[in-house]
């Protein structure tokens, strides 16, 4: 069981913004190496996909380092939380662009 004392807030805002940082940056890039396409609903995108990052890679810290810190255990929740992280990116992505209706 986790204890409250182990949760560090610090380390969860660290993890939420290196999660979504990451596509954030990717998406960002796209936009601003193609500036004649810019349009106002890729606004949506691009918060929302980092926000589902965000959350993939807070409960990548949770479960790696946090509820599994030990042995195999670890090592199978780091796969497990990875792949948790790349659904959540996928998830928010058909979301954002379900909103925007560019998903086909």
């Amino acid at each position: 069981m986790v204890r409250l004392s182990q949760i560090n807030s610090k380390l969860i805002a660290l993890a939420a913004g290196i999660g979504a940082s990451i596509p954030f940056s990717i998406l960002l890039f796209i936009i601003l190496t193609k500036e004649d396409v810019f349009e106002t609903w890729m606004f949506l995108p691009l918060s929302i996909i980092p926000m589902g990052a965000a959350l993939g890679g807070v409960f990548f810290y949770l479960c790696s380092f946090i509820w599994f810190s030990e042995g195999w255990k670890k090592f199978a929740a780091v796969v497990f939380s990875t792949i948790i992280y790349f659904v959540s990116i996928w998830i928010s992505s058909v979301i954002a662009f379900n909103f925007t209706g560019h998903w086909n």
